[in-house]
């Protein structure tokens, strides 16, 4: 969206707006407009989130701001700050009673304006006082079902606007009025009167003819698409509540030497509180007593849990995989780095600026057009002595061939078809400003665990010392770990099973917090974990282990040693290894003209390791979740149009931040939604298929959209000259709308790449 912003020497604070009762893209370029020529205001309005964000000088005040957007016709408030994880659920959702009631809306036109016009339609089905009928069926579908409509097009009215809203409210209760009118005035309500159906062009005074069909039908078609895009906006603020829900609910504090459990709401900087294993960390802190391993990953990316102890610092909403801690809290609430993630998320939603639609954009010059013609229409046709009744009937059919039926179907139908092809292949496509960021798209960021990888620990490599036997090194190594809770642990106690078989008991099982694992195993003393470990235990560890173990390590991977009988037997290496498509999908990516970038938290060895195997160049390591979004933001600064694909967390912000996020439906809430496309099948290679996918549809719904106004422009000439009798309005329409319909089928053939 395009902004009217000034330079400002000086606005040094900065608000959020909700804003109300915006009903297309126009809407939120004409609050900008107004917002800005103020004095010390630069103002972006998204119309996607609802929001405005808005720097102003110190003579301007909120009270101003929101003044003036109500001047402008429209409602504005500073929205209420998100609430915590504690909260109550429920409470934090967005009231749907706004959507609910377009639904009831919408099913009661559906319901109301197919009969209507069936029976416009067909006139073997025109019975004595069908045209009655229609008129009971169709006078709810305008009045109630259209109300929105109307609604916007007085409030674009009183301050001197006009919208597709507009053309619509004009058009439907026009031939609803001249409907009225032909029905108790002239000889439409004669008994016996039918529609035939007559492709002949001939003049006629509109007396007996009636318009319910193109009313009814077009506010239902015109309501279902409003109805769509107010659903997809609801989703908005979800990304928000799910990474909020990540957090704690509820912590065990220690109060006057006892355990209490307590809302994570009363927690406060200072206390101090248990974590057991298996827990989630409740906030961010530093450990004051016990070790374990915390798994990180959801909000760092990094894919082996991290050693911690006492003096080091742990994130809230990460999880104790080990021993139990002790934490000091050091932040809570809106200060804890889950809340500043999520903030990071809104930032970047409400940053992106919605793409205008392009039926609005065009609507800015049409809707002025066919008004200034359908009066210019009744002026000539007076003018000239046709009369009255010709003359509106003449003006009349200038608003309703205006009217936009087809081209209400033109996204929808298109947007359906596409979007339920996506679903069988596992594409989930949010909304229609989602496909016009794939046509522009030219750098594809990729985060590396769970989207490039397994974002799962794997044993990966065995090296047994000269002379002992590869099998025996698993066996036992394997038993000893399976004890342990550790990821690490776990993956090579998988590994061990898959190719040694059964592993036998272990007795004896010791964990040392952040070295390794020891336990009795056929008789054998069994130490696994660091060579510091085996060492300790007074097991010798040879050059050659040493060696393997940091060759391991060199290739990214993460390694251990086993031994007993007082020497090391060997090394283990686990890895997060790639998926088995991801390499084709890098290869499919640059085929359809993208540039891979590899992003991660993981070190800059294990991303080069994992970048060479896939066939990446460019790659960003080290990379924290604030980063992250820097990185997206340095990009696009460089002209890039950018797309981030990533599964975790850690990745929500930048997937909101980017032109256009996907995320792998094997991936965590916060993700999916902050992202425009979510890809079920958590393969990189449904990513490549998503984008073909989108830019097919996006070239269907414009091939829509340009045939919808060409069948409009081209009767308007027959309108005005009076030759377009109801029937062929009628027929223009419907065969303009079937068109629309045959095209979007034409999706439904997408195949996958093979």
């Amino acid at each position: 969206m395009a902004s009217v912003a000034k330079p400002l020497p000086t606005a040094p604070h900065q608000i959020e707006l909700s804003i109300g009762g915006m009903t297309c893209a126009s809407c939120a370029s004409r609050i900008e407009k107004k917002l800005n020529r103020m004095d010390g205001v630069t103002a972006t309005v998204n119309y996607a989130t609802e929001k405005a964000t808005v720097r102003y000088a110190d003579q301007v005040t909120p009270d101003d701001l929101i003044a003036t957007v109500e001047k402008t016709g429209y409602t504005a408030a500073v929205p209420a700050p998100p609430r915590s994880a504690g909260d109550d659920p429920a409470e934090q959702a967005p009231p749907v009673d706004e959507l609910r009631a377009l639904r009831t809306r919408l099913w009661v036109a559906i319901v109301l304006s197919v009969p209507v016009v069936a029976l416009a339609m067909v006139p073997a089905w025109q019975f004595t006082y069908w045209q009655w009928l229609s008129l009971t069926l169709a006078a709810p579908v305008v009045v109630y079902g259209g109300l929105p409509f109307h609604t916007a097009a007085w409030t674009n009215l009183r301050h001197g606007a006009a919208t597709m809203d507009t053309l619509i409210s004009m058009g439907t209760l026009a031939a609803f009025g001249w409907s009225l009118w032909a029905l108790f005035f002239g000889t439409a309500g004669t008994p016996g009167m039918t529609h035939p159906f007559e492709l002949a062009i001939g003049r006629t005074d509109g007396a007996g003819a009636i318009y319910l069909e193109a009313a009814a039908g077009v506010t239902t078609f015109i309501l279902a698409g409003r109805y769509f895009e107010a659903r997809s906006k609801r989703r908005a603020g979800a990304a928000l509540r799910a990474l909020l829900e990540l957090g704690a609910k509820d912590v065990t504090v220690l109060r006057d030497g006892a355990e209490r459990r307590i809302p994570i709401t009363e927690l406060a900087v200072g206390d101090r509180f248990v974590v057991r294993p298996g827990e989630k960390i409740a906030t961010d802190g530093i450990v004051e007593d016990g070790s374990s391993a915390v798994d990180a990953s959801m909000l760092t990316g990094e894919s082996v849990p991290v050693e911690v102890r006492a003096g080091d610092t742990v994130t809230g909403a990460t999880v104790n995989a080990g021993g139990r801690l002790i934490v000091r809290a050091t932040r809570v609430g809106a200060d804890t780095q889950l809340a500043q993630m999520a903030t990071l998320v809104e930032q970047a939603q409400t940053g992106k600026a919605a793409v205008q639609r392009l039926a609005d954009r065009i609507s800015g010059v049409f809707v002025p057009i066919v008004i200034a013609l359908a009066v210019a229409t009744l002026g000539w046709w007076v003018g000239t002595g046709g009369g009255w009744t010709a003359a509106f009937t003449a003006a009349v059919a200038v608003l309703i061939i205006a009217c936009p039926c087809a081209l209400g179907l033109a996204t929808p139908t298109a947007l359906l078809v596409g979007t339920g092809r996506g679903a069988q292949l596992g594409i989930l496509i949010k909304g229609p400003e989602v496909l016009e960021s794939t046509r522009t798209v030219d750098t594809v960021v990729l985060d590396k665990t769970g989207t490039v990888t397994t974002g799962r620990m794997t044993l990966v490599e065995v090296t047994p010392a000269d002379g002992q036997d590869r099998e025996q090194l698993l066996r036992l190594a394997g038993a000893v770990e399976a004890a342990s809770e550790h990821p690490i642990a776990q993956a090579v106690a998988r590994g061990a099973a898959d190719i040694a078989g059964d592993l036998p008991p272990v007795a004896n099982f010791a964990n040392t917090e952040g070295l390794g694992v020891r336990g009795t195993v056929d008789g054998h003393e069994v130490v696994v974990g660091r060579p510091a470990l085996l060492r300790q235990a007074g097991l010798d560890v040879p050059a050659q282990v040493e060696q393997a173990l940091a060759a391991a390590q060199q290739g990214g991977r993460t390694a251990i040693v086993a031994g007993w009988d007082g020497t090391a037997r060997g090394a283990l290496a686990v890895a997060d290894v790639v998926k088995a498509t991801s390499r084709d999908a890098v290869a499919a990516l640059r085929r359809l003209g993208l540039t891979p970038v590899l992003l991660t938290g993981d070190n800059a060895t294990v991303a080069r390791a994992v970048a060479d195997e896939v066939g990446i160049e460019q790659v960003f390591a080290d990379v924290l979740p604030a980063d992250k979004v820097d990185v997206v933001k340095r990009l696009q600064a460089d002209g890039k149009a950018v797309a981030m694909v990533g599964d975790g967390v850690n990745d929500a912000a930048a997937l909101a931040q980017a032109d256009l996020g996907l995320a792998m439906g094997t991936g965590t809430d916060v993700a999916i939604e902050a992202s425009d496309l979510t890809l079920v099948r958590g393969d990189l290679m449904a990513a490549v298929d998503a984008i073909r996918l989108s830019r097919r549809t996006l070239r269907i719904i414009k091939s829509n959209l340009f045939w919808a106004f060409a069948y409009n422009v081209a009767a308007l000439p027959l309108a005005a000259a009076g030759m377009l009798n109801p029937m062929i309005a009628g027929a223009a329409m419907a065969f303009s709308s079937v068109f629309v319909v045959a095209n979007s089928l034409r999706l439904r053939r997408f195949t996958t790449v093979q």
